[in-house]
């Protein structure tokens, strides 16, 4: 055998090798690398997205906390006010109830004392009757002498 022969049917059959190679196998490769790449890519730019989504969703729930925080301020505050008003309104019905009572018992107590001067005085007729009786070793009769006594009532 001759070695020219055989090293030029390696060389064409190696040509032939790179020829089919570079026709059927490099195309279908070069495309599953290139889809590769491209799915990377896409991989990589969607972790981006979703790291950005990521920062911004922090920053509107750190503005949703200070909101929130907020409100729950102006709600506390606002309660406290109202709780601070019922008080004073409990201070003054308190106050207006007690001012009525202490009015009653000074009108009872009032009620009470003319009530009192009114069984003195006919008290103190009737010891004075008693008394004009005993001096007068008679009797006095309180019918016939009621204008008198009437009178008698009305100076003391």
């Amino acid at each position: 055998m001759n070695i020219n022969a055989t090293l030029l049917v390696q060389a064409l059959s190696f040509a032939f090798l790179i020829w089919f190679s570079v026709k059927f196998i490099w195309p279908p490769l070069n495309r599953a690398i290139d889809e590769r790449n491209k799915r990377i890519a896409d991989g990589l730019a969607a972790a981006e997205k979703g790291k950005a989504a990521l920062v911004e969703a922090e920053r509107k729930g750190e503005s949703a906390m200070k909101e929130a925080r907020e409100k729950a301020s102006g709600v506390l505050g606002e309660s406290e006010k109202r709780g601070h008003q019922i008080v004073e309104e409990a201070k003054e019905a308190a106050k207006a109830e007690a001012d009525r009572i202490i009015a009653g018992a000074r009108e009872q107590i009032a009620s009470e004392l003319a009530k009192a001067k009114t069984e003195l005085r006919e008290q103190v007729a009737a010891l004075a009757v008693a008394g004009a009786e005993k001096i007068l070793q008679r009797e006095v009769d309180a019918k016939a002498h009621a204008e008198m006594l009437a009178k008698l009532k009305a100076q003391l």
